[in-house]
């Protein structure tokens, strides 16, 4: 039992396997968040337009 705790106290397999899982998700968060933005940019961006297009047009 001993030496089993030793081994995996050793294998380096696991943490690294952890570390590319955190990494992985901060990237997925980071792209979750950026796109958000981005949509709220675009979205305000066709509100302007449209209020714009409303004005010249007289509608």
């Amino acid at each position: 039992m001993f030496d089993l705790f030793k081994k995996l106290l050793r294998e380096e397999d696991g943490p690294t396997a952890v570390e590319y899982a955190v990494m992985l998700a901060l990237i997925v968060a980071v792209c979750l968040v950026s796109i958000h933005s981005m949509a709220d940019a675009t979205a305000d961006s066709f509100d302007t337009s449209a209020a714009n297009l409303a004005g010249v047009l007289g509608s």
